[in-house]
This record gives C-alpha cells, structure tokens and sequence, in this order.
C-alpha cells in the first residue's frame, strides 16, 4: 500500500501567492520563497507551486527564479503552469523540479505527455484534472485555470492520461475548491477506481478529518490550500491525525 502524502498548494500569479474560491484566485497570501522556507520546518512531503496565469498570458516560467526556489525547498517541489513542450518540461527538471505538472496542454497537446514520459519517465508527470458537474450530472474537465470548458468526461480523460504515462493525477473539484467544507468524495472514489496511478485528491479540505475521508474515498495523497493559509491547522498535526486513524503516512512525524 502506498503511504499518503500531505502536499501543500502554492498558486500564484504575477503579483505572488493568491488564494480564494472556486479558481477565483484574488486574495493575497504572501510570497513564494518565505512560504517554501515555512513549509520546509512545517514537515511536509512534499509542495505544487502552480502559477495560474501563466498559460492565458501565453508565457513560460521564468527558470533562474525556479532554480533559486527549488535551492531554498528541502521537499519535492512540483511545478506547473504554462507547461506545452518538452524543452519547457526539461528546462523545469534542469531548474531543479522534481515533478511537473500540466493541465490544458493534456487536452490540446495530448501527445506531449506521451513524449514526456518517455523521455523524462512516468514518475516526474502529473496530470492536473479540474472538475465541474454539469446540472445532467455529467462531470466536465476544464483547461485554462478552471475557465474554459473542454467536453471531455473526467474518468475518460484520466484513463487516457494514465494510458499516455502520466505518473500521477492531481484532481480538484472547482465547486469545492477553497470552500473548507470537504473534498469531493464521489468524484475521487470514481477517479481512485478509473486509474492506477496514484490519485491526490485536491479542492475543499477544511480540516484533518476531510483529509482523512478522501483517503478512505480512494485518494493515495491530499493536497491542501486554504486550510494552511486561512488555520491554525499544520501539515505535520495532518499526518498525526491520519496516522491516528490507521493511514499509513509518508513521512516521519514531528513530536
């Protein structure tokens, strides 16, 4: 059995770290460096910086700056955003990324995520999958940062993703996303079911027991935002509470 991860999310913009709700990124949570450097002392397993604008403003990320991010993070750092060719995706990993992440080239550019696997492997790709059900229940994947509608069912996708060499699939629900009151349960137990690669659940956690429950709703890890941004909540108390409960945790805790 695969031991859980507890990941913090960064999203940001040009401006620094943002947070809201629903991928209505505007309130300000700081910058990216000082919240790497806390989350280096806070114990987790890992970190996902997203920057959320850089696809709709058709820009790549600045590398010398990923480079002196990735130097100051002592966890796997992911990185995503604007990501839709592979001298971008090697450019990333030379810049000290241990993983990318790719959401809208996965629906435009599938083929790339082909190419990446083969040439960088499996384990450094994640497929970032975002989530709205329409009112006839059907669940739609959505590009660009949430804002445009792709017509590709979710369970579909994700299987097409895995078939391709994704090594991961980072799926959010953008009705709960930022929301606290939980994570969308039937949608990670349909996605869990639908791939095996491992699944992180991400979008509504509000405390340690919604963790907990996407757990036992199929997820192998937990993503988290608001939570840590807005509580008192830790990464390190989050892993306390899973191991409680009888999850395997990744990582050792801090007493």
């Amino acid at each position: 059995m695969l031991k859980t991860r507890v990941i913090p999310t960064l999203l940001r913009n040009a401006q620094g770290l943002v947070k809201g709700k629903s991928f209505d990124s505007w309130r300000r949570v700081g910058t990216v460096l000082p919240a790497i450097k806390v989350y280096n002392m806070r114990e987790v397993d890992e970190l996902i910086l997203l920057d959320i604008n850089a696809t709709t403003e058709n820009r790549n990320q600045i590398y010398s700056e990923i480079e002196e991010l990735t130097s100051q993070s002592f966890v796997p750092l992911t990185i995503g955003g604007g990501i839709n060719n592979l001298d971008q995706i090697k450019n990333l990993l030379l810049s000290g990324a241990d993983k990318v992440c790719i959401n809208t080239s996965a629906y435009y550019k599938p083929e790339i995520i082909k190419k990446a696997s083969e040439t960088f492997g499996s384990q450094c790709i994640i497929i970032s999958v975002d989530v709205k059900k329409r009112k006839n229940g059907y669940l739609e994947c959505y590009s660009h940062s949430g804002s445009k509608q792709t017509g590709k069912e979710v369970s579909k996708h994700c299987k097409e993703m895995q078939s391709f060499g994704a090594g991961e699939i980072l799926i959010t629900s953008i009705a709960h996303d930022g929301m606290m009151k939980g994570y969308d349960l039937e949608l990670i137990t349909l996605i869990s079911k639908s791939v095996t690669i491992p699944v992180i659940a991400s979008g509504g956690a509000g405390n340690y027991k919604h963790m907990s429950s996407a757990i036992k709703s199929g997820a192998n890890s937990v993503a988290a935002a608001s939570m840590f941004h807005y509580t008192e909540q830790t990464p390190n108390e989050a892993k306390k509470y899973l191991k409680s409960n009888g999850i395997p945790i990744r990582n050792s805790i801090v007493t």
